[in-house]
Protein backbone atom coordinates (compact mmCIF):
# COMPACT_ATOMS: atom_id res chain seq x y z
CA UNK A 1 0.00 0.00 0.00
CA UNK A 2 1.22 3.58 -1.26
CA UNK A 3 -0.18 6.84 1.08
CA UNK A 4 0.99 10.82 0.75
CA UNK A 5 0.50 12.50 3.34
CA UNK A 6 1.89 16.16 4.51
CA UNK A 7 3.56 15.03 6.89
CA UNK A 8 5.20 11.95 8.35
CA UNK A 9 5.65 10.92 12.42
CA UNK A 10 7.73 7.84 12.87
CA UNK A 11 7.69 7.36 16.79
CA UNK A 12 4.03 8.42 18.60
CA UNK A 13 6.18 9.13 21.82
CA UNK A 14 7.16 12.43 23.49
CA UNK A 15 8.89 13.52 20.58
CA UNK A 16 6.20 12.24 18.09
CA UNK A 17 3.43 13.09 19.30
CA UNK A 18 3.54 16.54 19.87
CA UNK A 19 4.40 17.41 16.18
CA UNK A 20 1.28 15.75 14.90
CA UNK A 21 -0.98 17.66 17.40
CA UNK A 22 0.61 20.74 15.81
CA UNK A 23 0.53 19.93 12.22
CA UNK A 24 -3.21 18.53 12.67
CA UNK A 25 -4.14 21.73 14.30
CA UNK A 26 -2.74 23.85 11.61
CA UNK A 27 -5.07 22.24 8.75
CA UNK A 28 -2.61 19.72 7.78
CA UNK A 29 -2.77 16.09 7.20
CA UNK A 30 0.06 13.90 9.24
CA UNK A 31 0.43 10.32 9.20
CA UNK A 32 2.04 8.78 12.21
CA UNK A 33 3.79 5.31 12.15
CA UNK A 34 4.50 3.58 15.53
CA UNK A 35 5.81 -0.24 15.69
CA UNK A 36 3.92 -0.89 18.48
CA UNK A 37 -0.35 -1.90 19.03
CA UNK A 38 -2.75 0.84 19.68
CA UNK A 39 -3.71 0.04 23.11
CA UNK A 40 -6.77 1.84 24.94
CA UNK A 41 -7.28 2.95 28.41
CA UNK A 42 -9.09 -0.08 29.44
CA UNK A 43 -6.01 -2.32 27.70
CA UNK A 44 -3.67 -1.45 30.26
CA UNK A 45 -4.92 -2.76 33.47
CA UNK A 46 -2.24 -2.57 36.78
CA UNK A 47 -1.02 -6.18 35.93
CA UNK A 48 2.35 -6.92 36.93
CA UNK A 49 3.08 -9.73 35.42
CA UNK A 50 1.72 -8.85 31.84
CA UNK A 51 3.65 -5.09 32.04
CA UNK A 52 6.33 -5.58 34.39
CA UNK A 53 7.75 -9.43 34.58
CA UNK A 54 6.72 -9.92 30.83
CA UNK A 55 8.21 -8.21 27.26
CA UNK A 56 4.40 -7.31 26.72
CA UNK A 57 4.86 -3.92 24.92
CA UNK A 58 8.86 -4.61 23.70
CA UNK A 59 9.52 -6.33 20.97
CA UNK A 60 10.74 -10.08 21.66
CA UNK A 61 14.59 -10.71 21.78
CA UNK A 62 14.04 -13.42 19.17
CA UNK A 63 12.04 -10.59 16.73
CA UNK A 64 14.08 -7.32 17.55
CA UNK A 65 16.86 -7.56 20.25
CA UNK A 66 19.34 -4.89 20.82
CA UNK A 67 23.20 -5.65 21.58
CA UNK A 68 24.95 -4.18 24.53
CA UNK A 69 28.89 -3.79 24.18
CA UNK A 70 30.34 -3.10 27.74
CA UNK A 71 33.78 -3.47 29.41
CA UNK A 72 36.21 -2.97 32.38
CA UNK A 73 39.12 -0.97 33.30
CA UNK A 74 41.94 -3.98 32.08
CA UNK A 75 40.25 -3.31 28.50
CA UNK A 76 38.13 -6.01 28.02
CA UNK A 77 34.79 -6.10 26.29
CA UNK A 78 31.57 -8.38 26.49
CA UNK A 79 28.52 -8.16 24.56
CA UNK A 80 25.09 -9.88 25.10
CA UNK A 81 21.66 -9.34 23.06
CA UNK A 82 19.34 -7.32 25.59
CA UNK A 83 15.95 -5.24 25.96
CA UNK A 84 16.99 -3.26 28.67
CA UNK A 85 17.43 0.20 26.96
CA UNK A 86 13.69 -0.34 25.46
CA UNK A 87 10.53 1.19 27.55
CA UNK A 88 7.59 0.47 25.63
CA UNK A 89 6.42 0.09 22.07
CA UNK A 90 3.11 0.91 21.99
CA UNK A 91 1.07 4.07 20.93
CA UNK A 92 2.06 6.90 22.93
CA UNK A 93 5.59 5.33 23.77
CA UNK A 94 7.06 5.16 26.69
CA UNK A 95 4.94 8.20 28.41
CA UNK A 96 2.19 5.91 28.62
CA UNK A 97 4.19 4.09 31.94
CA UNK A 98 5.73 7.14 33.05
CA UNK A 99 5.69 8.50 36.51
CA UNK A 100 5.14 11.67 35.14
CA UNK A 101 8.12 13.79 37.56
CA UNK A 102 7.89 17.03 35.16
CA UNK A 103 10.87 19.27 36.38
CA UNK A 104 12.09 22.01 34.31
CA UNK A 105 15.96 22.52 33.33
CA UNK A 106 17.69 24.95 34.22
CA UNK A 107 20.06 28.07 32.57
CA UNK A 108 23.31 26.59 33.65
CA UNK A 109 21.90 22.87 32.00
CA UNK A 110 21.80 24.47 28.62
CA UNK A 111 25.32 26.08 29.08
CA UNK A 112 27.21 23.26 30.57
CA UNK A 113 30.55 23.62 29.64
CA UNK A 114 30.85 27.31 29.54
CA UNK A 115 29.07 27.53 33.25
CA UNK A 116 31.24 24.69 34.91
CA UNK A 117 34.09 24.23 31.86
CA UNK A 118 35.35 21.19 29.91
CA UNK A 119 35.79 17.56 31.75
CA UNK A 120 38.47 15.41 30.44
CA UNK A 121 37.20 12.47 28.51
CA UNK A 122 33.95 13.52 27.46
CA UNK A 123 32.59 15.42 24.69
CA UNK A 124 29.89 18.25 26.42
CA UNK A 125 28.99 20.96 24.73
CA UNK A 126 26.28 23.66 24.68
CA UNK A 127 23.10 23.97 23.31
CA UNK A 128 22.90 26.61 20.22
CA UNK A 129 19.90 28.38 22.74
CA UNK A 130 19.25 28.70 26.38
CA UNK A 131 16.35 28.57 28.16
CA UNK A 132 14.77 31.90 27.27
CA UNK A 133 13.84 29.90 23.83
CA UNK A 134 12.44 26.87 25.96
CA UNK A 135 10.37 28.52 28.58
CA UNK A 136 7.40 29.64 26.91
CA UNK A 137 7.20 26.06 25.49
CA UNK A 138 7.36 24.57 28.82
CA UNK A 139 4.33 26.84 30.18
CA UNK A 140 2.42 25.10 26.68
CA UNK A 141 3.30 22.21 27.93
CA UNK A 142 1.61 22.32 31.57
CA UNK A 143 -1.68 23.97 29.92
CA UNK A 144 -2.17 21.09 27.76
CA UNK A 145 -0.68 18.33 29.42
CA UNK A 146 -2.79 19.35 32.53
CA UNK A 147 0.55 19.60 35.49
CA UNK A 148 -0.66 19.33 38.56
CA UNK A 149 1.87 20.88 41.55
CA UNK A 150 2.09 24.50 43.87
CA UNK A 151 4.82 27.20 43.10
CA UNK A 152 6.50 27.46 46.14
CA UNK A 153 9.24 30.25 47.19
CA UNK A 154 12.38 28.91 47.03
CA UNK A 155 15.98 30.70 47.02
CA UNK A 156 16.62 32.68 43.76
CA UNK A 157 19.20 29.71 42.40
CA UNK A 158 16.90 27.01 42.89
CA UNK A 159 13.67 28.60 41.30
CA UNK A 160 12.81 27.89 38.56
CA UNK A 161 12.06 30.62 35.55
CA UNK A 162 7.92 30.88 34.96
CA UNK A 163 6.23 32.48 32.77
CA UNK A 164 2.81 31.74 34.76
CA UNK A 165 2.11 32.12 38.15
CA UNK A 166 0.76 29.31 38.46
CA UNK A 167 0.38 25.51 37.65
CA UNK A 168 -3.27 24.65 35.59
CA UNK A 169 -3.89 22.08 38.71
CA UNK A 170 -3.65 22.17 42.01
CA UNK A 171 -1.42 19.45 43.56
CA UNK A 172 -2.43 15.53 43.49
CA UNK A 173 -3.38 14.44 47.34
CA UNK A 174 0.02 13.77 49.36
CA UNK A 175 0.23 11.62 52.22
CA UNK A 176 1.12 12.67 55.16
CA UNK A 177 4.89 11.94 55.14
CA UNK A 178 5.50 15.33 52.68
CA UNK A 179 4.65 16.92 56.13
CA UNK A 180 7.65 15.61 57.51
CA UNK A 181 10.03 15.72 55.01
CA UNK A 182 9.21 19.66 55.08
CA UNK A 183 9.52 19.78 58.37
CA UNK A 184 12.55 17.80 59.21
CA UNK A 185 14.90 18.56 56.18
CA UNK A 186 13.66 22.63 55.56
CA UNK A 187 14.74 22.48 59.51
CA UNK A 188 17.93 21.52 58.44
CA UNK A 189 18.41 24.78 56.03
CA UNK A 190 17.34 22.86 52.67
CA UNK A 191 14.29 23.43 50.71
CA UNK A 192 12.30 20.51 49.74
CA UNK A 193 9.09 21.57 47.10
CA UNK A 194 6.05 20.12 45.55
CA UNK A 195 6.96 17.88 42.43
CA UNK A 196 4.88 19.12 39.65
CA UNK A 197 3.36 16.13 38.03
CA UNK A 198 1.65 15.16 34.62
CA UNK A 199 -1.31 13.92 36.34
CA UNK A 200 -4.87 15.63 36.56
CA UNK A 201 -5.92 15.97 40.14
CA UNK A 202 -8.84 17.39 38.92
CA UNK A 203 -10.87 16.26 35.87
CA UNK A 204 -10.68 17.61 32.10
CA UNK A 205 -11.01 17.26 28.59
CA UNK A 206 -12.78 13.34 28.77
CA UNK A 207 -10.04 12.69 31.39
CA UNK A 208 -10.90 11.77 34.78
CA UNK A 209 -8.62 12.61 38.11
CA UNK A 210 -6.21 10.51 39.32
CA UNK A 211 -8.09 7.67 40.96
CA UNK A 212 -4.88 6.78 43.66
CA UNK A 213 -3.61 2.89 43.26
CA UNK A 214 -0.16 3.66 43.37
CA UNK A 215 0.44 1.93 40.54
CA UNK A 216 1.95 4.80 38.44
CA UNK A 217 5.30 4.05 36.99
CA UNK A 218 5.94 0.89 35.11
CA UNK A 219 1.63 0.82 34.42
CA UNK A 220 -0.52 2.54 31.85
CA UNK A 221 -3.48 4.86 33.13
CA UNK A 222 -7.01 3.86 33.43
CA UNK A 223 -8.55 6.83 34.15
CA UNK A 224 -6.31 8.95 31.81
CA UNK A 225 -4.98 11.57 34.38
CA UNK A 226 -1.31 10.90 33.39
CA UNK A 227 -0.49 12.90 30.99
CA UNK A 228 0.93 10.64 28.05
CA UNK A 229 1.43 11.38 24.76
CA UNK A 230 -2.01 9.40 23.65
CA UNK A 231 -3.97 11.60 25.92
CA UNK A 232 -2.68 14.84 25.80
CA UNK A 233 -1.67 15.00 21.91
CA UNK A 234 -2.50 12.41 19.95
CA UNK A 235 -6.34 11.41 20.84
CA UNK A 236 -7.34 15.82 20.44
CA UNK A 237 -4.76 15.10 16.98
CA UNK A 238 -6.72 12.66 16.08
CA UNK A 239 -10.12 14.02 16.63
CA UNK A 240 -9.14 16.72 14.35
CA UNK A 241 -9.67 14.22 11.23
CA UNK A 242 -6.18 15.36 9.97
CA UNK A 243 -3.67 12.52 11.89
CA UNK A 244 -4.07 9.19 11.36
CA UNK A 245 -2.05 6.52 13.49
CA UNK A 246 -0.81 3.32 11.86
CA UNK A 247 -0.09 0.90 14.60
CA UNK A 248 1.81 -2.01 14.42
CA UNK A 249 4.17 -0.07 11.87
CA UNK A 250 7.74 -1.46 12.07
CA UNK A 251 9.44 0.95 9.80
CA UNK A 252 12.57 -0.41 7.84
CA UNK A 253 14.36 2.62 6.35
CA UNK A 254 13.96 5.90 4.74
CA UNK A 255 14.38 6.58 1.38
CA UNK A 256 15.99 9.69 -0.40
CA UNK A 257 15.97 10.82 -3.62
CA UNK A 258 18.54 12.06 -5.95
CA UNK A 259 18.87 15.44 -4.25
CA UNK A 260 19.30 13.61 -0.54
CA UNK A 261 15.84 14.68 0.32
CA UNK A 262 13.38 12.18 2.13
CA UNK A 263 11.24 10.90 -0.19
CA UNK A 264 9.31 7.96 1.59
CA UNK A 265 9.20 5.36 4.86
CA UNK A 266 9.28 1.93 4.05
CA UNK A 267 6.94 0.26 6.90
CA UNK A 268 6.02 -3.58 7.24
CA UNK A 269 2.81 -4.30 9.40
CA UNK A 270 1.80 -7.28 11.57
CA UNK A 271 2.05 -10.01 8.71
CA UNK A 272 5.12 -8.76 6.98
CA UNK A 273 3.23 -6.59 4.28
CA UNK A 274 5.12 -3.98 2.61
CA UNK A 275 3.67 -0.07 2.48
CA UNK A 276 5.43 3.38 2.36
CA UNK A 277 4.41 6.66 2.73
CA UNK A 278 5.41 9.74 0.58
CA UNK A 279 5.17 13.24 1.98
CA UNK A 280 6.68 16.63 2.36
CA UNK A 281 8.23 16.87 5.65
CA UNK A 282 9.56 13.76 7.85
CA UNK A 283 10.13 13.48 11.47
CA UNK A 284 12.03 10.90 12.89
CA UNK A 285 11.15 10.35 16.95
CA UNK A 286 11.41 6.56 17.76
CA UNK A 287 13.60 7.20 20.54
CA UNK A 288 17.48 7.97 20.90
CA UNK A 289 18.95 4.55 20.31
CA UNK A 290 16.18 3.34 17.65
CA UNK A 291 16.18 6.67 15.33
CA UNK A 292 19.95 6.75 15.11
CA UNK A 293 19.63 3.04 13.77
CA UNK A 294 16.87 4.02 11.89
CA UNK A 295 19.01 6.87 10.11
CA UNK A 296 22.48 4.67 9.69
CA UNK A 297 20.59 1.80 7.83
CA UNK A 298 18.59 4.43 5.72
CA UNK A 299 21.99 4.37 3.36
CA UNK A 300 21.67 6.26 -0.04
CA UNK A 301 23.90 8.04 -3.16
CA UNK A 302 23.91 11.08 -1.39
CA UNK A 303 24.13 9.95 2.07
CA UNK A 304 26.25 6.84 2.08
CA UNK A 305 27.18 6.39 5.76
CA UNK A 306 23.85 6.71 6.58
CA UNK A 307 20.92 9.38 6.45
CA UNK A 308 21.90 12.79 7.93
CA UNK A 309 25.43 11.49 9.30
CA UNK A 310 27.76 13.59 6.79
CA UNK A 311 29.46 14.67 10.38
CA UNK A 312 29.92 10.87 11.15
CA UNK A 313 27.78 12.07 14.40
CA UNK A 314 24.58 9.71 14.37
CA UNK A 315 24.49 7.51 17.46
CA UNK A 316 27.34 9.56 19.16
CA UNK A 317 27.37 11.65 22.55
CA UNK A 318 24.17 8.99 23.97
CA UNK A 319 23.12 10.37 27.29
CA UNK A 320 21.14 8.63 30.15
CA UNK A 321 19.92 10.06 33.67
CA UNK A 322 22.77 8.68 35.83
CA UNK A 323 20.71 5.76 38.33
CA UNK A 324 21.09 6.13 41.76
CA UNK A 325 18.82 5.46 44.72
CA UNK A 326 18.65 5.03 48.54
CA UNK A 327 15.96 2.62 50.77
CA UNK A 328 15.37 2.44 54.07
CA UNK A 329 12.09 1.70 55.82
CA UNK A 330 9.93 4.08 57.93
CA UNK A 331 8.21 2.03 60.78
CA UNK A 332 5.50 2.83 62.88
CA UNK A 333 6.76 2.90 65.64
CA UNK A 334 9.05 5.18 65.32
CA UNK A 335 6.98 7.68 63.98
CA UNK A 336 3.80 7.74 65.69
CA UNK A 337 2.96 11.10 65.41
CA UNK A 338 2.30 10.26 61.49
CA UNK A 339 -0.15 8.26 59.65
CA UNK A 340 2.41 6.06 57.78
CA UNK A 341 -0.74 3.36 56.64
CA UNK A 342 -2.57 6.53 54.98
CA UNK A 343 -3.58 5.50 51.83
CA UNK A 344 -2.31 8.49 49.44
CA UNK A 345 -0.11 6.30 47.48
CA UNK A 346 2.33 9.94 45.89
CA UNK A 347 4.98 11.75 48.64
CA UNK A 348 5.40 14.34 46.15
CA UNK A 349 8.82 16.17 47.36
CA UNK A 350 11.89 17.08 45.70
CA UNK A 351 14.68 18.73 46.67
CA UNK A 352 17.56 19.99 44.55
CA UNK A 353 19.95 22.06 47.12
CA UNK A 354 22.44 19.61 45.36
CA UNK A 355 21.81 20.95 41.77
CA UNK A 356 25.40 21.88 42.19
CA UNK A 357 28.07 20.14 43.96
CA UNK A 358 31.88 20.71 44.95
CA UNK A 359 34.08 18.60 43.22
CA UNK A 360 37.28 16.68 43.65
CA UNK A 361 39.16 19.38 41.90
CA UNK A 362 37.85 22.52 44.24
CA UNK A 363 35.81 23.39 41.09
CA UNK A 364 31.82 23.34 41.29
CA UNK A 365 29.76 20.33 38.82
CA UNK A 366 26.44 19.50 38.35
CA UNK A 367 25.10 17.66 40.63
CA UNK A 368 21.60 16.32 40.94
CA UNK A 369 17.22 16.16 41.78
CA UNK A 370 16.59 13.91 44.82
CA UNK A 371 12.92 12.85 44.81
CA UNK A 372 11.20 11.13 47.42
CA UNK A 373 8.95 8.43 46.94
CA UNK A 374 7.34 5.15 48.30
CA UNK A 375 8.98 2.27 46.85
CA UNK A 376 7.01 1.24 43.92
CA UNK A 377 4.02 -1.30 44.75
CA UNK A 378 5.20 -4.09 42.46
CA UNK A 379 3.77 -7.63 44.43
CA UNK A 380 5.81 -10.16 43.19
CA UNK A 381 9.22 -8.09 42.77
CA UNK A 382 8.95 -7.04 46.06
CA UNK A 383 8.19 -10.75 47.07
CA UNK A 384 11.64 -11.51 45.61
CA UNK A 385 13.51 -8.82 47.39
CA UNK A 386 12.15 -10.59 50.52
CA UNK A 387 12.92 -14.07 48.83
CA UNK A 388 16.27 -12.97 48.42
CA UNK A 389 17.21 -10.33 51.17
CA UNK A 390 18.86 -13.00 53.22
CA UNK A 391 21.60 -13.04 51.56
CA UNK A 392 21.71 -16.95 51.44
CA UNK A 393 19.76 -19.15 50.70
CA UNK A 394 16.80 -17.99 49.51
CA UNK A 395 13.34 -18.17 51.73
CA UNK A 396 10.26 -19.51 50.51
CA UNK A 397 6.76 -21.30 51.56
CA UNK A 398 5.66 -19.98 55.31
CA UNK A 399 8.96 -18.12 55.90
CA UNK A 400 8.14 -16.34 52.94
CA UNK A 401 5.19 -15.37 53.88
CA UNK A 402 6.25 -14.58 57.59
CA UNK A 403 8.88 -12.09 56.18
CA UNK A 404 5.97 -10.05 53.62
CA UNK A 405 3.79 -9.80 56.79
CA UNK A 406 6.19 -8.68 58.88
CA UNK A 407 7.36 -6.17 57.04
CA UNK A 408 4.11 -5.17 55.63
CA UNK A 409 3.04 -4.65 59.32
CA UNK A 410 6.07 -2.60 60.13
CA UNK A 411 5.41 0.23 57.97
CA UNK A 412 6.66 1.62 55.11
CA UNK A 413 9.66 1.38 52.49
CA UNK A 414 10.82 5.16 51.22
CA UNK A 415 13.11 5.43 48.64
CA UNK A 416 15.00 8.39 47.50
CA UNK A 417 15.59 8.49 43.61
CA UNK A 418 18.56 10.56 42.24
CA UNK A 419 18.81 11.72 38.95
CA UNK A 420 22.48 12.80 37.60
CA UNK A 421 23.94 14.81 34.95
CA UNK A 422 25.34 12.08 32.62
CA UNK A 423 28.56 13.49 30.22
CA UNK A 424 28.69 11.82 26.89
CA UNK A 425 31.81 10.65 25.61
CA UNK A 426 33.27 8.08 23.32
CA UNK A 427 32.11 5.37 25.38
CA UNK A 428 28.48 5.76 25.04
CA UNK A 429 26.91 5.80 21.63
CA UNK A 430 25.25 3.71 19.30
CA UNK A 431 26.09 1.88 16.19
CA UNK A 432 24.47 -0.72 14.12
CA UNK A 433 25.73 -4.36 15.24
CA UNK A 434 28.15 -6.08 12.34
CA UNK A 435 26.48 -9.68 13.07
CA UNK A 436 22.73 -9.56 14.89
CA UNK A 437 19.73 -9.34 12.67
CA UNK A 438 15.85 -8.77 13.42
CA UNK A 439 13.14 -10.73 11.82
CA UNK A 440 13.51 -8.36 9.02
CA UNK A 441 17.25 -8.90 8.42
CA UNK A 442 18.00 -5.77 9.51
CA UNK A 443 21.13 -4.87 11.42
CA UNK A 444 19.92 -4.35 15.49
CA UNK A 445 21.12 -1.48 17.26
CA UNK A 446 24.68 -2.01 19.32
CA UNK A 447 24.49 0.32 22.18
CA UNK A 448 27.75 1.22 24.16
CA UNK A 449 26.72 2.71 27.43
CA UNK A 450 30.06 3.45 29.64
CA UNK A 451 29.61 5.64 32.50
CA UNK A 452 32.40 8.24 32.56
CA UNK A 453 34.11 8.29 36.21
CA UNK A 454 32.65 11.96 36.36
CA UNK A 455 29.30 10.44 36.04
CA UNK A 456 29.49 7.87 38.19
CA UNK A 457 31.10 9.85 41.27
CA UNK A 458 28.44 12.26 40.81
CA UNK A 459 25.73 9.49 40.77
CA UNK A 460 27.15 7.45 44.08
CA UNK A 461 27.79 10.77 45.74
CA UNK A 462 23.86 12.14 45.32
CA UNK A 463 22.52 8.27 46.62
CA UNK A 464 24.46 8.99 49.31
CA UNK A 465 23.15 12.48 50.41
CA UNK A 466 19.88 10.59 50.09
CA UNK A 467 20.49 8.23 52.28
CA UNK A 468 21.72 10.72 54.66
CA UNK A 469 18.40 12.57 54.43
CA UNK A 470 16.31 9.26 54.77
CA UNK A 471 18.32 8.81 58.19
CA UNK A 472 17.63 12.08 59.62
CA UNK A 473 13.89 11.16 58.72
CA UNK A 474 14.17 8.06 61.18
CA UNK A 475 14.61 5.50 58.48
CA UNK A 476 16.08 2.28 59.54
CA UNK A 477 18.08 0.00 57.59
CA UNK A 478 19.34 2.60 54.93
CA UNK A 479 20.73 1.22 52.18
CA UNK A 480 22.37 1.79 48.50
CA UNK A 481 21.37 -0.66 45.59
CA UNK A 482 24.05 -1.68 43.90
CA UNK A 483 22.82 -0.02 40.60
CA UNK A 484 23.94 3.57 41.26
CA UNK A 485 26.29 4.74 39.03
CA UNK A 486 24.77 3.18 36.10
CA UNK A 487 22.69 4.31 33.09
CA UNK A 488 19.01 4.85 33.55
CA UNK A 489 17.50 3.10 30.68
CA UNK A 490 14.00 4.96 30.28
CA UNK A 491 16.32 8.37 30.11
CA UNK A 492 17.79 8.65 26.89
CA UNK A 493 18.63 11.00 24.36
CA UNK A 494 21.68 12.85 22.40
CA UNK A 495 22.74 10.42 19.61
CA UNK A 496 21.77 13.49 17.13
CA UNK A 497 22.57 16.17 19.11
CA UNK A 498 21.77 19.92 17.50
CA UNK A 499 24.51 22.81 16.97
CA UNK A 500 24.88 25.38 14.85
CA UNK A 501 28.25 23.94 13.29
CA UNK A 502 27.79 21.00 10.71
CA UNK A 503 30.96 19.11 11.13
CA UNK A 504 29.85 18.35 14.67
CA UNK A 505 26.05 18.11 15.07
CA UNK A 506 23.61 16.20 12.97
CA UNK A 507 20.93 19.03 13.51
CA UNK A 508 20.49 22.52 13.23
CA UNK A 509 19.21 24.35 16.04
CA UNK A 510 14.95 23.81 14.96
CA UNK A 511 16.17 20.38 15.13
CA UNK A 512 16.12 20.34 11.35
CA UNK A 513 18.98 17.71 9.54
CA UNK A 514 21.91 20.20 8.71
CA UNK A 515 21.95 18.23 5.49
CA UNK A 516 18.38 16.79 4.56
CA UNK A 517 15.84 20.18 4.41
CA UNK A 518 12.48 17.97 4.78
CA UNK A 519 13.96 16.00 7.73
CA UNK A 520 13.35 16.68 11.57
CA UNK A 521 14.19 14.63 14.75
CA UNK A 522 12.62 15.52 17.72
CA UNK A 523 12.73 12.79 20.33
CA UNK A 524 15.40 13.02 23.13
CA UNK A 525 17.73 12.37 20.47
CA UNK A 526 18.50 15.95 19.52
CA UNK A 527 19.49 16.82 23.17
CA UNK A 528 23.41 18.11 23.50
CA UNK A 529 23.54 17.41 27.74
CA UNK A 530 20.67 16.12 29.92
CA UNK A 531 20.25 18.45 32.59
CA UNK A 532 19.87 16.30 36.06
CA UNK A 533 16.06 16.08 35.56
CA UNK A 534 13.95 13.82 33.87
CA UNK A 535 13.62 14.43 30.12
CA UNK A 536 10.47 13.91 29.23
CA UNK A 537 9.02 17.39 29.98
CA UNK A 538 11.79 18.74 28.18
CA UNK A 539 11.44 16.56 24.57
CA UNK A 540 7.70 17.15 25.16
CA UNK A 541 8.51 21.25 25.02
CA UNK A 542 11.01 21.14 22.08
CA UNK A 543 8.52 18.90 20.02
CA UNK A 544 6.43 21.68 20.47
CA UNK A 545 8.60 24.02 19.43
CA UNK A 546 9.95 22.28 16.33
CA UNK A 547 6.02 21.35 15.17
CA UNK A 548 5.63 24.93 15.03
CA UNK A 549 8.08 25.30 13.03
CA UNK A 550 7.78 22.71 10.88
CA UNK A 551 4.08 24.17 10.07
CA UNK A 552 6.08 27.51 9.05
CA UNK A 553 7.94 25.47 6.81
CA UNK A 554 5.20 24.31 5.26
CA UNK A 555 3.48 27.66 4.94
CA UNK A 556 2.17 28.67 8.15
CA UNK A 557 -1.76 27.55 8.98
CA UNK A 558 -4.46 26.63 6.67
CA UNK A 559 -7.24 29.29 6.55
CA UNK A 560 -10.21 27.15 7.91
Amino acid sequence: MREETDVCVIGSGAGGAPVAAAVADAGYQVIVLEKGPYLERDQMPKDEILFVRRNTLTPSLADEPQVQEWGDAGGRRWWARTSAFRNACVVGGATRIMSGFFLRMKEDDFRLQSAFGPVPGSSVSDWPWGLSELEPWYDRVERVVGVSGRVTELPPALADRRSSPAFPQPPTLEHPLAERVDNVLGGRGLHPFPLPRAVLSEPREGRDACEYQGFCGSYGCTSGAKGSAYEAFLRPAESTRRCSVRARAHVTHVETDRRGLVRRAWWRDARNALHSVEARVFVVACGAIESARLLLQSRGPRHPDGLANGSGQVGRNLLFSTAGAAIGDMAHEDHPDVDLGSWEPFINRALQDHYVLPGPDGRAHRGGTLVFLFVHPHPIGNALGHALSGGGRPLWGRALKERILAHTKQGRRLEVEAFGEWLPHAGARVALDPEVRDRHGLPVARVTADVHPHSKQNAVRLAELGANHLRSLGARGVRLPSTNGGPSTNLVGGTCRIGDDPRTSVLDRHCRAHEVSNLFVTDGSFMPSGGAVPFTFTIYANAMRVGQRIVEQLGGPRPG
